[in-house]
């Protein structure tokens, strides 16, 4: 992107920002002609160009066989233009110009998954966010160039399915054994958003009537035998469009909307303009099948890909900098969406469960950067934790500032404004500003500075004067490429308890500052600023942060006992969870007692049970390892978190003793018809069979073998056979055969077979070879390489171990054949320099030996950054 008058692009070439320019020419239509043949794809393109600033005619292309060339039907012989592998320049062009090229692609042998590639033997897929197109066909290949696509696709009748982007407009034969059809999108799209699907596949179909009144035919494609796994997320298709509706006021635009599923997809799922192309974890869903948190994931990504529809497809970005905008807006929204399903304090729960787990490690390590960067090498390597889910926390501060009407205000400004554009964050942030009447502007600096913010809060009570003041501060851990870091807004949401009586008490206040505390919010955008709190006749207990209002790290001097009356009262189910984990922060941290933490679980959950299954149920998550590690900046020994951790497991499973196994026994997950009650019961009986175990009680084995046996349930399958395998029980190497024999020929079931295995706490370095080298391993599916990986890292014991060897194989094997996999692997790794020495030298040492054998620029600049440190 961002090309000068006549630049030479260099493969490792460093692109900032600053240097955006706007395209010299402008597509008003391109017709493609894709034919796909056994060998080779012939890929005949037309461009409609008219010229928008001066400079060269540029088409970037790669890995392109180029057969010809014609400018305004004019054949150009090789002299008249510069063609590299990364571009096609054309000096001169008129000002008005159409372009017909012909190439020939290979997406036959193409393991990049990029552009068109097979996916499978009978199934070709494009994926061409953010650069893939150019490997299709030579094009202006940036998000601010955008055109309409008439598409015809033509293959052999073996392929019956034949797809691409908008409305069909002809089909018919094309030649002996060959038919074609063609597909034209009346909406403008970037090339990123263009798709089309060659396979034999068959079809869910279903329809929905918008609020406009356009029925709209809704198509689900999947391999036969994956068609009845493919309601759910037809269901949730629905449900999306009827919430974009009510919430947003935006109604689908298109007669179709068709979703396709493969195994080989490097992404989740991918937004292209009414063909959404799905990794078959993101859309196959059926209880027997998978689990429960795999299909509130279904739903979940089915939304966030339909809500693409117009926060990134109808507005999309002006250049790959502006990721973020599209991304953190559509995620918030799919959060906002997700709340509707279960129980929103849990939902809210699972989310700051992912961006602490993976964001904020990524904001405290060598690969931090802005949610809106402003340089990159690979833009691949910034589809991050940062752009998603800390750009969908910025959204949500914003919405929590506004309230959900002037949000709402903001937004329909934003559709007004902007439909049919690409447009940067300044824009939305400005439409949001007129539309609410709310200035926004200082919400800017969230986007273009990078780390956590740490926020420092104190409490001091005046029994004489009857108030309570709040303290605030906040600061940033420096940064060598930031050093300008400046105050943001914070939202910060609180609400004061009655310590006697545990109730909610009114907040009157004064602001040291003109802001106030307004629906329980104070925007908090000083260095530092104090809120005095009138009329408290005790000493109250606050609650900071609450269904946490902003993604920063909270320090506030409570005392133990404080949080653990938080567990017990606090009426905001986020806010019990975040209390928990802060007790127990301290004690796997920084050696607190376990005695008050025990206690108040012991006396929160029992009355909770009936009420909020799934609540209690993330009552009793315990960090993980890998998050614990996040919070170590130096001299970190996993062995010791490890050791920490198992023994408040086991301290906290002796606590509930006989409570627990009558617990397990009282769950009837059968007897609930409501989908997020039944997934509460079983999380947390999944849960007490766990402690069972742990208490040393074998009879754990008896039922964990009864729960494998007479469920159809995954969660209740995989729940039993992980007490099986991790506890090494006599019954274990049975029921993984029998797991095996029974979902030998499903992959999404497979792929938690080859997991639990790979996360086994004893697992060893033959183990993880044991599963790599099996016939149902296939490094060509990113599934089930993140299935093998993915659970050996949940371990970190093992992966700073034998594991380091593992991801680096990995990223030497996929450098070539899968980077942006490879490269993704390999950030497991990114916090090395905290290990204690030795380990730290050693595993510093097997990552430089890395740097000059690797290749591609996804791995490099990636390897580089984790080493800069």
């Amino acid at each position: 992107m961002n090309i000068a008058a006549n630049p030479v692009i260099e493969a490792d070439q460093t692109i900032y920002l600053k240097d955006y320019q706007k395209p010299s020419f402008l597509v008003d239509t391109i017709d493609l002609n894709i034919q796909v043949f056994d060998d080779h794809t012939v890929v005949s393109t037309k461009l409609v160009m008219q010229r928008q600033t001066a400079g060269d005619l540029v088409l970037l292309g790669r890995d392109l066989e180029l057969q010809s060339i014609t400018i305004n039907g004019k054949q150009l012989a090789e002299n008249e233009y510069v063609l590299d592998a990364e571009q096609l320049v054309i000096s001169n062009a008129p000002d008005q110009a159409t372009i017909e090229t012909i190439v020939k692609i290979h997406p036959e042998s193409n393991t990049q998954l990029e552009g068109l590639y097979q996916a499978a033997g009978d199934l070709f897929v494009t994926q061409n966010e953010p650069e893939g197109f150019r490997k299709i066909t030579f094009y202006p290949d940036r998000p601010d160039v955008l055109s309409v696509f008439t598409t015809r696709v033509e293959a052999d009748k073996k392929f019956p399915v034949l797809l691409a982007n908008g409305n069909l407009i002809e089909k018919g034969e094309a030649g002996e054994g060959r038919h074609y059809a063609t597909w034209q999108d009346p909406t403008k799209k970037p090339a990123y958003l263009f798709a089309c699907v060659i396979g034999d596949l068959a079809v869910l179909k279903d329809s929905y009537v918008t609020s406009e009144g356009r029925n709209v035919a809704l198509e689900i494609y999947a391999e036969e035998k994956d068609i009845p796994k493919c309601h759910i997320a037809m269901e949730a298709l629905k449900h999306s469009m009827r919430w974009d509706e009510e919430h947003y006021g935006r109604p689908y635009d298109l007669d179709n909307y068709m979703i396709v599923a493969t195994s080989a997809f490097n992404m989740g799922a991918m937004e292209n303009k009414g063909l959404n192309i799905f990794n078959t974890s993101c859309v196959l869903a059926d209880e027997e099948f998978t689990t429960d948190a795999a299909i509130m994931r279904v739903q979940s990504v089915i939304a966030h890909e339909y809500f693409h529809n117009w926060t990134g497809n109808r507005i999309t970005c002006r250049d790959w900098f502006q990721l973020c905008l599209k991304e953190g807006l559509t995620v918030f929204r799919d959060q906002s969406f997700s709340e509707d399903l279960q129980s929103a304090a849990v939902q809210r729960i699972d989310d700051v469960a992912v961006l602490k787990a993976h964001q904020f490690p990524e904001d405290s390590g060598p690969l931090s950067h802005p949610p809106r960067p402003d340089h990159f090498v690979e833009i691949n390597n910034f589809y991050t934790a940062t752009v998603y889910e800390k750009g969908a926390e910025i959204n949500r501060m914003m919405a929590t500032l506004l309230g959900k009407e002037k949000f709402r205000a903001g937004t329909d400004e934003y559709f007004r404004r902007h439909d049919g554009q690409a447009v940067t964050v300044e824009d939305w942030v400005a439409a949001l500003t007129a539309g609410s009447g709310v200035d926004l502007s200082a919400f800017l600096i969230w986007y273009n500075q990078p780390g956590t913010p740490k926020l420092e809060a104190q409490g001091e009570y005046d029994a004489a004067k009857q108030t309570y003041r709040l303290s605030l501060k906040q600061s940033l851990k420096t940064h060598p490429k930031y050093p300008n870091l400046k105050a943001v807004p914070i939202p910060v949401a609180l609400a004061l308890f009655d310590a006697h009586s545990g109730e909610q008490l009114s907040l009157n206040c004064e602001s040291l500052f003109e802001n106030g505390v307004k629906d329980g919010v104070y925007l908090f955008d000083q260095d530092a600023a104090t809120i005095e709190f009138t009329d408290v006749t005790s000493k109250p207990v606050v609650s900071l942060l609450r269904n946490f209002s902003a993604p920063v790290n909270l320090e506030f001097n409570y005392s133990d006992e404080e949080l653990a009356f938080l567990l017990q009262h606090e009426t905001n189910g986020f806010n019990q969870w975040q209390a928990t984990q802060t007790l127990l922060d301290r004690i796997l941290l920084n050696d607190h007692p376990a005695d008050i933490y025990i206690q108040a679980m012991l006396n929160t959950v029992p009355s909770l049970i009936a009420h909020d299954p799934l609540l209690v149920s993330r009552l009793f998550d315990v960090p993980t390892e890998g998050y614990l590690a996040s919070r170590i900046d130096a001299d970190y020994q996993p062995q010791v978190i490890q050791e920490k951790r198992n023994a408040l497991l086991d301290t906290l499973a002796r606590a509930f003793g006989a409570q627990a196994k009558e617990i397990y026994l009282s769950l009837d997950p059968k007897s609930q018809a409501d989908f997020s009650q039944a997934m509460g019961t079983r999380a947390l009986k999944n849960i007490m069979l766990t402690m069972i175990a742990r208490q040393g009680d074998e009879s754990a084995f008896e039922l964990a073998e009864q729960q494998f046996k007479n469920t159809a349930n995954m969660s209740e399958r995989l729940g039993a056979l992980r007490v099986l395998v991790w506890n090494d029980a006599p019954q274990a190497e049975k029921a993984l055969i029998d797991f095996y024999l029974r979902f030998k020929d499903e992959a999404l079931s497979m792929d938690q077979w080859f997991m639990i295995q790979a996360a086994h706490p004893k697992a060893d370095a033959e183990t993880i070879a044991y599963l790599t080298s099996h016939p149902d391993y296939d490094l060509g599916v990113p599934n089930r390489i993140r299935a093998v990986s993915g659970g050996l890292n949940a371990n970190p014991v093992n992966t700073w171990s034998f594991g380091v060897q593992h991801f680096i194989d990995l990223a030497k094997y996929l450098d070539e054949k899968n980077p942006i996999v490879g490269s993704r692997l390999l950030q497991v790794l990114s916090r090395w320099y905290t290990l204690a020495e030795p380990q730290r030298s050693e595993v510093k040492a097997q990552l430089e030996a890395l740097k000059p054998i690797v290749k591609s620029k996804n791995v490099s600049e990636t390897l580089s950054s984790m080493l800069s440190v």
